[in-house]
């Protein structure tokens, strides 16, 4: 852990010995909070891995989660190219926002984050049983169907190419994607690992 604070430069005059903590999801990219560090808070976020802010209006420091129990596990630390800020990359734990939020921001979803928030649906409906929607009762047929839907949207998505029609060929590759998370939820799988892995194979 003491390793990511390595090489963090902070120009502690320049922000009058406050500076601010931009808070980001390193799984989906979502910006969850901003805050402030002194020196003390920084130096307790680096001893105890912690996020350590200070409070500018309590005048004290405080730990995120301390509370509500929603911490938010640091990952890595960056500053910026005038050493005035900070950019804190973190898996959350719970809701970041204390009106019960994912984020303290709020705004429309990139076509990248809609991933996540359509994996957190579909999660969601999987522990639901109070639900009488699509993919619940693909969850009640079991892996067996889950495949096999995945499979014929599949061979949907080759026929569809084929043909060389575009708007069909959206529509069946979105049912392809759709199916794909349903099939990585029931097999507990993270879509962020399968990032995770084709970010370590270099695929772009």
């Amino acid at each position: 852990m003491l390793s990511i604070f390595k090489n963090i430069k902070i120009d502690w005059k320049k922000v009058n010995g406050m500076i601010p903590v931009i808070v980001q999801n390193i799984f989906n990219g979502k910006v969850l909070m901003l805050a402030y560090m002194n020196r003390k808070a920084f130096n307790k976020t680096k001893e105890t891995g912690f996020l350590i802010f200070y409070s500018r209006t309590k005048k004290r420091l405080w730990m995120k989660g301390e509370t509500s129990g929603n911490f938010l596990n640091l990952i890595n630390i960056l500053h910026d190219c005038d050493n005035d800020t900070l950019l804190v990359l973190v898996n959350s734990i719970g809701f970041t926002c204390h009106l019960k939020k994912s984020s303290c921001f709020s705004y429309p979803y990139s076509n990248f984050l809609f991933l996540y928030k359509l994996e957190s649906n579909i999660k969601e409906k999987k522990y639901n049983n109070n639900n009488n929607s699509y993919t619940k009762y693909l969850y009640n047929r079991g892996i067996n169907r889950i495949v096999q839907k995945f499979g014929e949207e599949s061979i949907e998505v080759v026929i569809s190419s084929l043909k060389n029609n575009k708007k069909n060929l959206i529509d069946e590759a979105s049912d392809l994607i759709y199916h794909f998370l349903v099939l990585l939820s029931k097999k507990n799988i993270k879509l962020h690992k399968i990032i995770n892995n084709l970010y370590k194979r270099s695929i772009f």
